[in-house]
């Protein structure tokens, strides 16, 4: 069921997206392949990065004694950032760390979650963790077949570590509020490393 789930997803990410101009496959100890696709917008002057795998199955609630192997949340990522930087070619496993989270530490990826990476998610990058948000419709979700949800593509916002300590502390939509306050550019990946308390990091 895995593959068919997988085959879906991809489809669903062509025809929303395009056709990718580039794979990676990355594996990890104890978790199923992940696969980053890479999808080139020229017309928006963007990069997207999507995982394939993520979805495979559904993420258990950490509390339950049993999985429920068809029920329960569904997801894949979607990081989005302006073309130019040829550095952020290098995020497909750090990409790949987050979607394979819920396999690896029993956690649910849900808008609002965060993960610390501790390390830069692509090489030079300032941002060791990431922000999930609420899906925006740059793919639709994906319905499949009773009784299993369907699959979200959740967007992935990089953190510096003075955005991640302010989100933990007053939450993501503090966070997000105080970005358009200070008119940051969470696509932006070279965005100037921005204190949201207004300070001088």
């Amino acid at each position: 069921m895995s593959v068919e789930v997988l085959g879906l997803v991809e489809e669903r990410l062509r025809s929303a997206l395009g056709e990718p101009d580039g794979r990676a496959a990355v594996t990890f100890l104890g978790a199923e392949r992940i696969e980053v696709l890479r999808f080139p917008d020229t017309a928006r002057q963007l990069v997207r990065y999507a995982t394939v795998g993520m979805a495979a199955a559904p993420m258990a609630d950490p509390t339950a004694v049993l999985a429920d192997p068809e029920r329960g949340p569904r997801a894949e990522l979607l990081l989005t950032v302006r073309a130019g930087d040829p550095a952020v070619d290098g995020v497909p496993r750090a990409l790949a760390t987050v979607a394979a989270s819920p396999q690896v530490e029993g956690v649910v990826a849900a808008p609002g979650g965060s993960l610390d990476l501790g390390r830069p998610l692509w090489p030079g990058a300032p941002f060791t963790s990431v922000l999930l948000g609420e899906p925006n419709g740059t793919v639709p979700e994906l319905a499949l077949p009773a009784p299993r949800d369907p699959v979200r593509f959740l967007p992935v916002l990089p953190l510096t570590p003075n955005e991640a300590a302010w989100k933990r502390a007053r939450g993501a939509p503090a966070l997000l509020e105080r970005w358009r306050e200070l008119g940051v550019d969470p696509l932006d990946p070279r965005r100037a490393r921005v204190a949201p308390s207004g300070d001088t990091p």
